[in-house]
């Protein structure tokens, strides 16, 4: 009932206006009426007056300084005919409080400052005795109690107001950092499970084609061939394991992990990379030094894709790796002298293949993936075909200094 009556009189504000005019003057009419019996002066002319300062209120949400200058004009009016302005000053309270929290501070301060300043002043010279210095005080105090009451009300609703809005924008803003996160977890996922399968899945597939190749013609080296594939199925399957665990149990400290992969398994992926035909060779230069987690896993993962795309892209041609320590970054080169060119190497296009294992095309995932893991750890990466021919990705990762104790 009472949100039915609120929103009628939202859709319809006069309406509240009026009744607010005709409570006004039916509560003030019995005060008029003592005030005319204690001045022996007439109660209908009291009466009157009240009902003239009351009835510019039906218009007091649309127009509310007009209204206050009309009530106060009314009150004026009274003070100088009867000398007295009975109770027409509670319109015109109700007027300062409806104007105080309709308009603006600025507003506001003026127009009632002059008000009360004009009806204090006539009330003065109306009846300058020190006797009625007790009207003029209570004429201050009851307009500018409405004015505070005013205030503090529109105070209140902005306050209100400006909660409501930080409480929507902080679950917008809180939705839209949700969204991010799970975005950000999708291609983290993505990313992990790509390294990880492309680069055994390849060189499955290279040992395989080696197999069916040498099958009939080199027995023992197709038998060896499988044996690889063997092995490579089964790296797979432990460091698939090992990545779906990392991702499901998160940071849990009591979560059985394994250790994440690092460049103190770079030997053993260059190996794997031999064994499939690539002609490999690392050089290090610098002073060798302990990595930080994420620059670690980061360093080995470009290097096992950029490997990877060039065994898949182009298949088992010369490549070379070198690893640059610096004070302040770990620099990553990988090289190869096969043919290809970005699109090439992205994916967008097949390479020409060149063993019996064909090299096939690819999605792209791999070279964003690798940009995307340069990023993550603060570094750079820059890739593209060599002058000389061939194909080269260069990363920069940042060390961060280790502090002791």
């Amino acid at each position: 009932m009472i949100d039915r009556l609120r929103q009628s009189l939202r859709a319809r504000p006069w309406r509240g206006d009026l009744a607010l005019a005709v409570s006004c003057f039916v509560l003030a009419a019995p005060v008029a009426a003592g005030s005319a019996y204690y001045h022996r002066t007439s109660v209908a002319s009291f009466l009157t007056g009240l009902a003239l300062a009351c009835a510019p209120l039906v218009a007091r949400s649309r127009r509310p300084v007009p209204v206050v200058a009309a009530t106060t004009a009314v009150n004026i009016a009274q003070i100088l005919v009867l000398s007295y302005s009975g109770s027409s000053p509670v319109a015109t309270a109700v007027a300062l409080y409806s104007m105080t929290m309709h308009t603006g501070r600025r507003t506001t301060w003026r127009v009632r400052a002059a008000a009360i300043g004009v009806l204090v002043a006539t009330s003065l010279i109306s009846r300058p005795a020190l006797e009625n210095l007790w009207e003029h005080l209570s004429l201050i105090a009851g307009l500018g109690l409405a004015v505070a009451s005013g205030d503090a009300v529109r105070s209140r609703r902005q306050l209100l107001t400006s909660a409501l809005e930080r409480a929507e924008r902080a679950e917008r803003t809180r939705e839209e950092e949700a969204h991010r996160r799970v975005t950000e977890e999708r291609l983290r996922i993505a990313r992990e499970l790509h390294d990880v399968l492309a680069h055994h899945i390849t060189l499955v597939n290279a040992q395989a084609g080696v197999a069916h190749h040498l099958m009939r013609a080199d027995p023992e080296h197709a038998y060896q061939a499988l044996e690889r594939i063997r092995d490579t199925s089964r790296a797979a399957l432990d460091e698939l394991r090992a990545t779906v665990g990392l991702l499901r149990y998160g940071d849990d400290p009591a979560a059985p992990h394994e250790p994440a992969p690092g460049l103190a398994g770079l030997d053993a992926l260059l190996g794997s990379f031999r064994h499939s035909g690539l002609a490999l060779t690392l050089e290090r230069t610098g002073q060798p030094q302990e990595l930080p987690p994420v620059t670690d896993m980061t360093a080995y993962r470009i290097i096992q894709e950029a490997l990877t795309n060039t065994r898949k892209h182009v298949g088992p041609v010369s490549a070379q790796v070198q690893l640059h320590y610096r004070t302040d970054a770990l620099r990553i080169t990988v090289e190869d002298d096969g043919p290809g060119s970005p699109k090439t190497r992205s994916g967008n296009r097949p390479a020409t293949p060149a063993t019996a294992a064909a090299p096939g095309s690819g999605t792209g995932h791999g070279m964003i993936g690798m940009h995307e893991r340069a990023r993550a750890a603060g570094g750079t990466l820059t890739a593209g075909p060599r002058p000389t021919g061939g194909f080269r990705i260069h990363a920069e990762l940042p060390l961060r200094t280790r502090r002791k104790g």
